[in-house]
């Protein structure tokens, strides 16, 4: 991160480091520091800071402490925390000020790199400005862009949004423009200002004012300071709390050495082994993810698949159903990797690797969320092992073996081995009924319908794929069909 430093002007440069010196001197220095203790010495006006009271809040975090105070005083700002401490409060406060001291429609803009976590940000400006009466609009895509053309007209405070859809709104929505926007967030900002959107954010950028003020926040920041300057900062001051990328202290981190062949048959015997627990597991793809899920499902674990190829929807549904407990496994691609804050994760397991070790902060990232305890385990497969010591010299860590009974495992391989036959069948249906449309409404992602196959694989019987999957207008058909062909 040196050389983001060299575009900090001298004098905030000194501030900077005496403050965060002393900070990371005392962990939790909101208890037992003199320093600050509330959101009121940090300059949070009254209303504000009852509607942290009311959200539980008691005292600010540290990157709060570092970044409420400077976006307050009119600075742009660089905050690099670790996941889970509390980047959007940090954010969402001076804005809200802002808002209270000058009020005016569409104020900001926030931009995200995923749908979802579009959403949790909106709940939060909408729990903290619930009091003074904060209107925030969702833009992101797969929804219906009629009716957020409706709740843009209506002209909102603040516009969270991820790029592609934002520039579909201001090429084609009459009347929809950020001429007059006074702060632009972005969140997991490496992210966005990365390769996959650099036209959009381009284009962004060309429209809303200069005279504005720009906050970054992320878990990981990249080196490149030209990156920085697209965003277009003035004299930023950056506050890290974290300087080298870390992960959490209270997280346990592990690692399983395995044969790629048995990568089924550990994961079910780790479910097994921590039951009770809630999971979060991701996989490279989507294909991956979907074809994991049915397996679980088959073998009666309640798992919900999370990717990019389900509609919005349903991946909004998804994200509930895991957050309320009713089911105890998400199985999500890196759609998930970022941002979303799931209080109740116990495990996360990378069934794949991710190809980049920054991605890896992330996903481990989604467990032990502030203060909270948590595990992470990491499938390494024969294949996988240099990707694996990228990660190690990442995070400066060393991780220990997580320990698993070989041969318990290779009890299970016959009944994994069975349900991967039931999954496949059950993609290879799905990908049929993609294409040629059925009179059934398709919403076969997580039903509880899904659970013919299941009884089968209990109770041993072959009989094909037929019976059991009732309710999506499926015909019932027998074992010789499916030889047979259509």
């Amino acid at each position: 991160m040196a050389d983001v430093e060299e575009s900090v002007n001298p004098n905030t440069d000194e501030t900077l480091e005496g403050s965060s010196s002393d900070e990371n001197g005392d962990l939790n220095s909101g208890e037992n520091d003199e320093a600050v203790k509330t959101f009121k010495d940090l300059g949070v006006t009254e209303v504000l800071c009852e509607a942290c009271d009311q959200l539980g809040w008691k005292s600010p975090t540290k990157i709060q402490i570092e970044a409420v105070p400077v976006a307050l005083q009119g600075r742009d700002v660089i905050g690099l925390a670790e996941t889970g401490s509390g980047k959007t409060g940090a954010f969402a406060l001076p804005i809200l000020q802002s808002l209270l001291d000058s009020p005016q429609r569409l104020h900001t803009l926030v931009l995200t790199p995923t749908r979802e976590l579009a959403f949790q940000i909106s709940e939060q400006f909408e729990a903290l400005g619930s009091s003074i009466g904060v209107k925030c609009a969702v833009i992101v895509g797969g929804i219906d862009m009629m009716s957020q053309s409706l709740v843009l007209a209506k002209k909102p405070h603040i516009v969270i949004a991820t790029p592609g859809r934002l520039i579909d709104h201001m090429e084609n929505t009459k009347g929809f423009s950020l001429r007059a926007l006074k702060f632009l967030v972005m969140d997991e900002a490496d992210r966005i200002l990365n390769m996959d959107f650099e036209t959009e954010v381009d284009k962004i950028l060309k429209v809303i004012p200069r005279e504005r003020r720009t906050f970054l926040f992320s878990a990981t920041m990249t080196k490149k300071v030209q990156k920085l300057q697209r965003a277009a900062l003035k004299d930023p001051v950056k506050c890290a709390v974290s300087t080298k990328y870390s992960t959490v202290d209270k997280l346990q981190q592990y690692y399983v050495f395995i044969p790629s062949k048995y990568k089924d048959c550990y994961l079910v015997s780790i479910l097994n082994e921590l039951a009770g627990n809630s999971f979060i597991i991701f996989c490279s793809t989507c294909n991956s993810a979907q074809r994991v899920a049915l397996l679980l499902r088959n073998l009666g674990i309640t798992a919900i698949p999370l990717h990019g190829q389900m509609s919005q929807n349903k991946r909004l549904g998804a994200l509930n159903k895991f957050k309320s407990k009713s089911r105890s496994v998400l199985l999500a691609t890196d759609v998930a990797s970022r941002g979303l804050d799931i209080p109740h994760v116990d495990c996360v397991i990378n069934y794949d690797i991710p190809t980049h070790s920054k991605d890896y902060i992330h996903r481990v990232g989604r467990t032990a969320r502030a203060g909270r305890s948590g595990k992470s385990i990491t499938f390494v497969t024969q294949y996988d092992v240099e990707l694996f010591q990228r990660i190690e010299t990442l995070i400066g860590k060393k991780l220990p073996a997580f320990p698993t009974q070989e041969d318990e495992v290779m009890m299970l391989v016959e009944r994994v081995s069975e349900a991967q036959r039931f999954a496949r069948l059950e993609m290879k249906e799905q990908g049929e009924k993609r294409k040629r449309p059925r009179g059934g409404d398709g919403d076969e992602d997580d039903t509880e319908q899904a659970s013919g196959v299941r009884k089968k694989v209990k109770g041993g019987s072959g009989g094909g794929q037929g019976g059991g999957r009732g309710g999506g207008g499926m015909k019932k058909r027998g074992g010789a069909a499916w030889r047979g062909g259509r």
